[in-house]
């Protein structure tokens, strides 16, 4: 959120500037860093797991009591369904999205340069300094950023293109075709070497694609392993 702050209703709203002057992932404390109540169930068989959490009236600097569910399920297709619902008692902004990174040659097993990546857009929302959408819808024809046909992650990444400067490779939202609201396909994603494929549906009308370009080789993830630069991708809805 641009300089950390927004009008809704007339009323001006003072975020956190935690991202160089800019509001991101819910400020200090966003609902990454919250600890919900966890529900395990059985549908079919099948389990389900439902976060809840409770983001009381001026938390981070938010208007109204949100009452917000995420509901994670398997299916039989092999499918990781995850949905959101949320009620609030006051007029109020809200965008969640799932942030997991994916590395589909295995976790710790080299860079995603080489997974080829397919989006359903053919524009996507330039960015200025700070990674702050401007407004405009680009056609992507001719840039780095034309994944409508299959395309491998590091074939365009280093191009001397402004928008890639901005975000130190991908780092944008893509303007998905013909949404409607429906589950749709938007992405899928291709590792050659081991062969597997995944797909992203979703419901919203944009797909930020994000290539890991600050991890630095800090974090240490689950089996131990250290996550460098472009070792995994986001897929944010």
């Amino acid at each position: 959120i641009a300089d950390g702050e927004f009008k809704l209703k007339g009323q001006l709203y003072k975020l956190a500037q935690n991202d160089n002057g800019n509001h991101l992932h819910g400020g200090l404390k966003g609902f990454d860093k919250r600890v919900w109540t966890s529900t395990i169930s059985q549908q079919a068989g099948i389990p389900v797991l439902k976060l809840f959490y409770l983001s009381k009236d001026g938390e981070e600097g938010y208007p109204g009591n949100l009452s917000i569910t995420v509901t994670y399920s398997l299916t039989d297709e092999n499918e990781l369904t995850i949905a959101y619902e949320a009620t609030t008692d006051k007029p109020t902004i809200l965008n969640p999205t799932h942030h997991s990174y994916f590395n589909l040659a295995g976790e710790g097993e080299g860079d995603i340069l080489d997974h080829q990546l397919w989006i359903n857009a053919d524009r996507f929302t330039p960015v200025r300094e700070g990674l702050i959408p401007t407004g405009e819808l680009r056609d992507v024809t001719d840039t780095p950023m034309d994944f409508s046909d299959i395309t491998r992650i590091g074939e365009r990444i280093n191009d001397k293109d402004h928008q890639l400067d901005l975000g130190l490779g991908y780092d944008h939202n893509w303007v998905l075709n013909d949404w409607d609201g429906s589950l749709r396909l938007a992405v899928s994603l291709y590792e050659p070497f081991f062969g597997r494929f995944m797909e992203v549906l979703t419901t919203e009308p944009g797909m930020q694609f994000y290539s890991g370009n600050f991890l630095d080789g800090s974090v240490i993830g689950k089996s131990g392993k250290n996550y460098h630069h472009r070792s995994a991708l986001c897929l944010e809805a």
